[in-house]
C-alpha cells in the first residue's frame, strides 16, 4: 500500500505501508528497551518531564476523585506529541549521530510546522474531551458532567459508577481515535518532514492495514501507562522513553 505525501513545493513522498504480524509490537518494545539502555540519561530526562506533566494532571483530578481516570485518559490523548524528543533520540541512535538531551530537542526544529499543527490537533481533542464527555453524559445518562470549576477545585457530587464508566468510555473512544491518527505520525513528521494531515492519514492507513498488531500495541501502551501511574509516576520515568523508542521502531517497521 503506497500513499503519496506532498511536501509543499517538493515532489510527493511515496510512503509504503507494510503489513506486520500481530505479535510484532513485542519486538518494538524489545528494541525500545535496547534503545533505553543504550541512550541512557537523555531519554530518562524526557521520562522525568513527562512524569511531571502526569503529576500535574493527577493533581487537577485529585480534587474531584471521579476525574482521576479522566485525567489519565487526557494524558493518553496528548501523549503522542510528547514522544518527539524520544523519537529524535532513537533516530539519532540509528543514524549514529550524537546523543544527548540538547540534541534531542533538535527534533522540535526538524519540522516545526508539522509538529505544531499535529500538537494543535491533539491539544484541541484533549480540551474538547471534557466538554464532549460531559455533554454525552448529560444526553445519554441524564447526569451532567462536572464543570471546569468543579474539576479544578472540587465540590461536585460523586458520580455513580455506571455514569462514571460512561464518562471514561467517552474518553476511551477519543483515545482510540488519537491512537489511530498518531501511531506513526511524529516519526514521519520529524524523519520525512511530512505535513501533519499527511502523517495522520498515513497513520490511519497503517492502523487499518494492521488491526491485530495495532490492538496489541494499543493494549501494551495502555497497560504500561497504567503501570506508570499506579507507581505514583515513578515508573513513568522508564515507561515514557520505552514507549517513545518503541514508537520509532513501529514507524520503521510499518512505513517504507
Amino acid at each position: 500500500m503506497t500513499t503519496s505525501i506532498g511536501l509543499g513545493t517538493h515532489e510527493p513522498l511515496q510512503v509504503q505501508v507494510r503489513h506486520v504480524p500481530a505479535n510484532r509490537p513485542l519486538q518494538w518494545l524489545e528494541g525500545g528497551w535496547g534503545d533505553l539502555k543504550a541512550i541512557g540519561p537523555a531519554g530518562l530526562a524526557h521520562g522525568a518531564l513527562i512524569a511531571v506533566l502526569g503529576g500535574v494532571l493527577l493533581m487537577l483530578g485529585s480534587s474531584h476523585l471521579d476525574l482521576v481516570a479522566a485525567a489519565v485518559t487526557g494524558y493518553l490523548l496528548v501523549g503522542p506529541i510528547m514522544t518527539t524528543g524520544l523519537c529524535e533520540l532513537a533516530r539519532r541512535r540509528a543514524a549514529r549521530e550524537p546523543l544527548g538531551f540538547d540534541e534531542s530537542l533538535q527534533g522540535l526544529t526538524r519540522n516545526p510546522d508539522g509538529l505544531v499543527r499535529f500538537g494543535g490537533v491533539l491539544a484541541l481533542i484533549a480540551l474538547l474531551w471534557f466538554a464532549v464527555s460531559g455533554t454525552l453524559l448529560q444526553s445519554l445518562l441524564g447526569t451532567p458532567g462536572p464543570t471546569l470549576a468543579e474539576a479544578l477545585w472540587g465540590g461536585a457530587a460523586h458520580i455513580p459508577t455506571a455514569q462514571m464508566l460512561g464518562y471514561v468510555a467517552c474518553g476511551a473512544v477519543l483515545a482510540a481515535i488519537v491512537f489511530a491518527v498518531s501511531v506513526v505520525a511524529v516519526p514521519l513528521i520529524i524523519d520525512r518532514h511530512a505535513r501533519a494531515s499527511e502523517a495522520m492519514r498515513a497513520s490511519l492507513r497503517a492502523t487499518f492495514a494492521n488491526l491485530p498488531a495495532m490492538l496489541v500495541w494499543a493494549g501494551l501502551i495502555v497497560a504500561l501507562t497504567a503501570l506508570g501511574f499506579v507507581t505514583l509516576l515513578l515508573g513513568m520515568v522508564i515507561v515514557a522513553p520505552l514507549l517513545g523508542y518503541a514508537t520509532w521502531r513501529a514507524y520503521r517497521d510499518l512505513i517504507g
